[in-house]
């Protein structure tokens, strides 16, 4: 699809996204793969966005991701090929303030429809999330609290109800880019949204009776969920996720475990385990997978967002002694 066609010209659409692509068949950071092809040609910055125009956009659009399987999306730089390959595509879809160097290179782009996710739903401060990117140029000035100064936490979609706001924003922004399949990208985003809303029926009801409502994490990426399901997050240390806790942290979190009943620590796919494991060794605590569903790899327990979450309430579930 070609982007200059005459009704995209002069639509500007700003909205927001989050987790995940259902299948990774169309998803490729192949820039010989994307832009110029008889469908409507999205560039996805990662996973969640990627997930989100897959979904909607179905047999009608071509997905590519700037972010390839396994990599942490914060390290990302844009090269010269992907830069090429954003002018080459229809519309871009991204969430401003979590990649800086994706977020200059859209801006830079000739594109009619760029579609930032962070606009889509309403960005929370979560405290603490500013410093687990602490040293990096993680956050764009709108992605900052005016009020306390604090980053805002990007981490939209591993909330379902969050997640299906931008989705709802994304599919009606596929509409008024390719309005030829409008239909289906609508009966698309219904469908989603509606899968989505079951998630969070499953975590409401799943988290509604626990032993301990606390669990711990060397990456505070879960705001957002444990905020929705009545829930404290406790993350271990802040920006390098290689790093061990302080003693004094190492032992706040000890007795914290002791009042709180946690038994677990989590740790992800795609950073090192070593800190949750030596806080899990001296507080004698077990440790688990919880995935902030930033990319899909062969370790991911599950195919696709969905497949993830499940895994992930599962896991929640155990650790706090769901009754």
């Amino acid at each position: 699809m070609n982007v200059r066609r005459p009704h995209i010209s002069g639509i500007a659409l700003a909205a927001v996204t989050a987790v995940g692509i259902g299948t990774l068949s169309a998803c490729s950071s192949d820039s010989s793969a994307a832009g110029n092809t008889e469908k409507f040609d999205v560039v996805a910055s990662f996973y969640p966005m990627a997930f989100l125009a897959e979904r909607i956009g179905g047999d009608h659009a071509h997905v590519t991701s700037l972010t390839e399987p396994g990599q942490e999306p914060h390290d990302l730089e844009i090269s010269a090929q992907q830069r090429a390959q954003l002018e080459d595509s229809d519309a871009a879809l991204y969430l401003k303030g979590l990649q800086p160097s994706v977020d200059e290179a859209i801006g830079q782009a000739g594109l009619d429809t760029k579609i930032d996710a962070a606009t889509l739903t309403k960005l929370e401060d979560h405290g603490d999330v500013e410093h687990e990117h602490e040293g990096e140029e993680a956050h764009s000035e709108e992605a900052h609290s005016e009020e306390e100064g604090h980053a805002l936490d990007p981490h939209v979609w591993l909330d379902p109800v969050k997640y299906a706001e931008i989705a709802k924003g994304v599919g009606a922004a596929f509409e008024k880019a390719d309005p030829d399949h409008a239909a289906d990208y609508k009966k698309n985003t219904d469908a989603l949204v509606a899968k989505l809303n079951g998630l969070n029926t499953q975590f409401t009801d799943g988290l509604k009776n626990t032993k301990s409502k606390v669990f711990f994490t060397n990456h505070s990426a879960f705001g957002y969920l444990a905020e929705r399901y009545g829930l404290t997050q406790e993350a271990i240390s802040g920006v390098d996720p290689d790093s061990e806790p302080s003693p004094a942290r190492m032992k706040e979190l000890q007795q914290e475990a002791k009042a709180d009943g946690v038994t677990t620590v989590f740790y992800e796919t795609l950073v090192s385990d070593k800190t949750a494991k030596t806080l899990a060794e001296d507080a004698g605590l077990k440790t688990d997978v919880l995935d902030p569903l930033e990319g899909i790899t062969d370790k991911s327990k599950g195919d696709d967002y969905f497949g993830v979450m499940e895994a992930n309430l599962t896991a929640l579930k155990t650790a706090l002694g769901a009754k």
